[in-house]
């Protein structure tokens, strides 16, 4: 992966975690401690292996953890939107809320980072590194 597909990455991570920060601050008080910090803590993983996989010479086993966490990511944030959670404002449910916006607009940003992922390992095997 070039020096641009990892700003592009960066990039689109930052933007995930920013509108996730904000929809996670809404969901309801009792998840505030429980999916909620669980999908702070994958989303902090993935980054995490983000990093380590731009350091890292031999990628394989890096890479692929980095391709389970996102799709743990991915499930968390759909768990949340079948229980609801994006529906809530300040912890109070609110049917003002446009919560398949929210949704919608996580989803569409945590599958473009899973291209990029997708698309770096796909490199990495026509080169026969992984």
């Amino acid at each position: 992966m070039g020096i641009h597909s990892e700003a592009v990455l960066n990039r689109k991570y930052m933007e995930m975690m920013k509108l996730m920060t904000i929809y996670l601050n809404h969901f309801p008080r009792f998840e505030k401690y429980a999916l909620a910090n669980n999908i702070r803590n994958t989303a902090y993983r993935v980054y995490d292996l983000i990093t380590e996989c731009q350091k890292r010479y031999y990628k394989k086993t890096t890479l692929t953890d980095l391709d389970v966490e996102h799709q743990k990511l991915r499930m968390q944030i759909y768990l949340a939107n079948e229980l609801g959670y994006f529906a809530f404002r300040d912890g109070k449910q609110n049917q003002s809320v446009d919560a398949p916006k929210r949704f919608l607009a996580l989803s569409n940003v945590i599958d473009e980072i899973g291209k990029i992922i997708g698309a770096w390992m796909n490199k990495l095997r026509e080169a026969g590194k992984l």
